[in-house]
């Protein structure tokens, strides 16, 4: 993958097909530190421990469409290879939290990619699920919840293009303000 925004799609995707309802995207750079923490946590079924170390394994996938994962091990590969870390947290019946973190201004750390097509991508894709996007830089927040915005559309569908519409500029503008 060229980009962590192309992994953190990867990841929420597992999310969802592990039952989350609710999942929740954290993205903070801090520059003062050099660092870049990408955290996604969800409420889905978890894994045992035993699970979370195959997960970790290149060769190892639940997927029955094919015989490897190499989404997680590829990102622990890329933030290693930048001076950072990945650490998978989960429980059985809970929910699961991958944490990764590079260093930011390494040479070899993979560009971010575009937050405001990832975010809304998941939004459109996954309506039923409850979406918490946090983007922080250096102090500065952008956070979403969209568990009041569903309630305030009362009916009126994701995918309606005004709603698409509006997201993406409230993404945007959001993300955009921390920069």
């Amino acid at each position: 993958m060229r980009e962590l925004c192309l992994h953190i799609l990867d990841i929420a995707a597992n999310s969802v097909s592990a039952g989350a309802d609710k999942i929740s995207i954290t993205i903070d750079e801090n520059l003062k530190d050099d660092t870049l923490t990408i955290e996604i946590a969800d409420n889905g079924k978890g894994m045992s421990p035993e699970t979370v170390k195959q997960v970790m394994d290149p060769f190892t996938t639940s997927r029955t469409d094919r015989e490897v994962g190499l989404g997680i091990p590829l990102l622990k590969f890329a933030a290693e290879s930048s001076n950072g870390w990945l650490t998978m947290n989960s429980e059985l019946g809970k929910g699961t939290k991958v944490s990764v973190q590079f260093q930011h201004s390494h040479i070899d750390r993979m560009p971010l990619g575009n937050i405001t097509d990832t975010l809304l991508s998941l939004q459109l894709c996954s309506p039923d699920v409850n979406w918490i996007f946090s983007v922080r830089k250096n102090g500065k927040e952008f956070y979403f919840d969209d568990k009041e915005f569903k309630n305030e559309l009362d009916g009126i569908p994701l995918t309606d293009p005004n709603v698409i519409r509006f997201i993406r500029n409230l993404f945007e503008e959001g993300v955009q303000e921390i920069q």
